[in-house]
């Protein structure tokens, strides 16, 4: 990433800032100011104000226009060559034209900002030398404004390295790079710190090179700091030992093979959790509102379909972003992204073919995926679904109960606030048993940060599906319950009506999932595993 331009000039941000003609350091002014004037001018892309620049860096007394133009002075014959001027000024604005000059920041934001499965192992190795801190040691005390720009910079720096690591990370230890990759993910870990994938990444690179004792000492560290920023810890993390996050096994849990959690990343950068198990022809569950790899797996209310349909079927099942185990710190919260998720995780998968299982939203995403894949997709399983959101819906009654979540959610999620845990349990759940009220009531917890609570219902209300519908090519079986408070009985029966040829079972309940001990469950097992196991291979 770091080298020379076509004229030999580079400009270094990441790390300590540096100029370059043909590899070799070109003396920057003593200035601070005057080198972060540098390094400001090449990020900003476009003409600054003069007065703009005057408030940032110097403050009224210091004869700011004065100090603007000794600091212009000083750069100019650094970064102009002949008659090539690079720095550009008049009386109102000043540009540094970059198109000839080699900025390692701008290389590795545009490589954070591509499909970064398309990246070359090239591109992804050049990350390597972009370390350390954006304008590294340029702090100015008492330029505020400079102060807060750069801090905003600094976290864009760390954001995209540690897109580019997860990555390279990836790719090293698909190929064997061990060592290498063990490298990589010490970097990343060190870049994000709180990234519970980061910290599961690292000990299972280290358990599986031998390294037992680093692990548990690495898996200590993790769970220290994690607990102690009020982050979910995921299992995987944690030893055998039950914590009161994750509730202790029973019986019927063990029953269930152990999951192997893995990796991958979407075309935006988003890293994707998402886990395989069973046998037979494979079965892919997008994801839906509230989930967590591990947390569900210890689940009285996921657990029975869990085991359901590993019975007969590869279950692959992922977090959502935002969401689980999944990166919480995406930039981007919506449909489009939630349909591009489902394709990364396919392909990581390296599924061929494959039949689909969508719950509530996430009957959506896999009706938006079969029209736009009809070869891939096998056949259609959608529970509890719809085609439009609660805003596109517009019922005042519904959108003045999500609303009121909204509001809710903005103050207590997380919290122990019974009052507020009562408004989602009530919905989703209204005849839940005590136990599977407190497991859904701590799902809410570990499995999102307010914010991203928010912004997954903002997106869910906006979903709209209905001129797909008619374009599903796939056999299709609609399910849902008479008396669901979460998404009305109509939408599940629109989806019905609409895809042509699917069949609709309604089920007696009033819960949005059906749980274990309700009759209504013994009916939705045997229409899907009659539906799915009609063809099977």
């Amino acid at each position: 990433m770091q080298g020379s331009a076509p004229e030999g000039l580079a400009l270094n941000l990441v790390g300590p800032i540096a100029l370059l003609r043909d590899g070799e350091a070109v003396p920057l002014p003593s200035s601070r100011k005057t080198r972060a004037l540098l390094g400001y001018l090449a990020t900003a892309g476009k003409p600054v104000r003069r007065e703009h620049l005057t408030t940032m860096f110097w403050e009224v007394p210091d004869d700011p226009r004065g100090a603007l133009r000794w600091s212009l002075s000083k750069l100019r014959p650094l970064v102009d060559e002949g008659d090539h001027c690079r720095l550009k000024a008049d009386r109102e604005v000043v540009h540094l034209d970059c198109s000839r000059l080699h900025v390692d920041w701008l290389d590795l934001r545009d490589l954070a900002a591509s499909d970064v499965r398309q990246l070359s192992r090239e591109q992804l190795d050049a990350v390597l030398l972009a370390e350390g801190e954006f304008m590294e040691g340029l702090d100015l005390p008492g330029c505020e404004t400079f102060h807060g720009w750069l801090v905003a910079m600094r976290e864009d720096t760390r954001h995209c390295q540690v897109v580019l690591l997860r990555e390279l990370a990836g790719r090293m230890a698909e190929v064997g790079e061990a060592d290498r990759a063990l490298d990589v993910t010490r970097r990343w870990c060190a870049l994000d710190p709180y990234d519970a994938i980061a910290r599961t990444s690292l000990i299972d690179l280290l358990e599986r090179s031998g390294r037992r004792v680093e692990a548990d000492e690495q898996r200590s560290a993790a769970i220290r700091m994690l607990d102690g920023a009020e982050v979910s810890v995921p299992a995987g993390l944690r030893k055998r030992a039950p914590s009161a996050a994750v509730p202790a096994a029973t019986p019927a849990e063990e029953e269930l093979p152990p999951q192997q959690v893995r990796f991958c990343t979407a075309h935006d950068g988003t890293g994707l959790a998402y886990s395989q198990v069973g046998g037979g022809p494979p079965l892919v569950k997008t994801a839906n509102w509230l989930n967590h790899l591990e947390y569900d797996w210890n689940s009285p209310v996921w657990r029975h379909w869990i085991r359901h349909f590993i019975e007969y079927r590869c279950l692959i099942r992922y977090d959502e972003r935002g969401n689980g185990l999944s990166d919480w710190s995406t930039p981007e919260i919506g449909f489009g992204a939630f349909v591009d998720d489902l394709a990364s995780v396919v392909d990581a998968a390296k599924l061929d073919q494959f039949d689909l299982f969508g719950v509530s939203q996430g009957c959506s995403v896999a009706i938006a995926y079969s029209v736009l894949n009809p070869g891939r997709v096998r056949r259609m399983v959608l529970y509890g679904g719809y085609a439009c959101g609660w805003r596109v819906r517009a019922s005042a009654e519904e959108v003045e109960t999500r609303e009121a979540m909204l509001t809710l959610t903005r103050t207590g999620w997380g919290r122990n606030n019974p009052a507020f845990r009562q408004l989602f349990t009530s919905l989703f759940f209204p005849d839940a048993t005590a136990v599977e009220t407190d497991w859904f009531n701590e799902l809410q917890r570990v499995s999102a940060s307010p914010e991203n609570a928010i912004r997954l219902q903002q997106a869910f209300g906006m979903i709209d599906v209905r001129e797909d519908l008619p374009q599903v090519s796939v056999p299709t079986l609609v399910l849902h319950t008479d008396g669901d408070a979460v998404v009305p009985f109509a939408a599940g029966k629109m989806l019905a009506s609409t895809i042509p040829g699917a069949q609709f079972v309604p089920l007696a309940s009033r819960n949005h999932l059906i749980l274990e001990h309700e009759p209504a469950w013994h009916r939705a097992a045997e229409s899907i595993r009659t539906f799915l196991g009609s063809e099977q291979g």
